[in-house]
């Protein structure tokens, strides 16, 4: 883990990536990262994350700098500007139960394929999608999704890397933690090694490549 600003994390990341963001409508979702993306207008985004927050909050603030060709979601239905952004075919948008989304997630982390679900089967979920029959009853083949960058936000890290988080914030950042190539952590409060109990951590040091050590970062 090494530890950098977060304008030096932000330029580390070109145009066009694939990036996983933490967060449910902005609960979790490491919010400064998402400013500098704006601010260092790194255009042509593919964005992995649970929804498209709300206009000017979270993820939503690269929807209204125009910065994402593509989304892979669970819901956007509480911002307009992504849904118009649909609807104008300005970007892709992939929508995905939100049991199968983490399950997609958690296989990238853990090396998987895919997962097996029920979960659309019969439906336009299904559609161009492999069917598998298992003890008689059909399943979708859903492949595993991994990013080239997980954005991650925590309540402590320690000096090492070591992560916890708080109550519902802690949502989909330790999925997305094993999910992409390069880890980069905003954390409210950075905390000597061992002031996080080992039982109290969620995602280990090893997980995470930076941890932005600017002030309230």
């Amino acid at each position: 883990m090494k530890a950098v600003s977060i304008e030096e994390a932000v330029a580390m990341i070109p145009a066009g990536a694939s990036i996983m963001v933490g967060g449910f409508m902005g609960v979790g979702t490491p919010w400064r990262l998402l400013d500098e993306l704006v601010r260092q207008r790194k255009a042509g985004l593919s964005i992995i994350s649970n929804d498209a927050a709300l206009p000017g909050k979270g993820v939503g603030k690269l929807f209204d700098a125009d910065l994402v060709s593509r989304l892979t979601a669970t819901h956007i239905g509480l911002n307009p500007k992504a849904q118009q952004q649909m609807l104008a075919k300005q970007i892709a948008v992939d929508l995905i139960p939100q049991g199968t989304f983490v399950e997609r997630i958690r296989a990238g982390g853990c090396g998987l394929g895919g997962v097996l679900t029920p979960t659309g089967v019969g439906t336009l979920v299904a559609e161009g999608k492999r069917q598998i029959e298992v003890d008689g009853k059909s399943f979708l083949l859903e492949t595993a999704l991994r990013a080239q960058f997980a954005l991650v936000h925590a309540f402590l890290a320690d000096y090492l890397g070591n992560l916890s988080y708080a109550l519902t914030a802690r949502n989909f950042n330790p999925v997305m933690a094993m999910a992409a190539d390069t880890v980069i952590v905003t954390a409210e409060h950075i905390v000597p090694v061992g002031v996080i109990a080992p039982d109290h951590v969620v995602t280990p040091a090893p997980l995470v490549d930076y941890l932005i050590t600017n002030p309230n970062g």
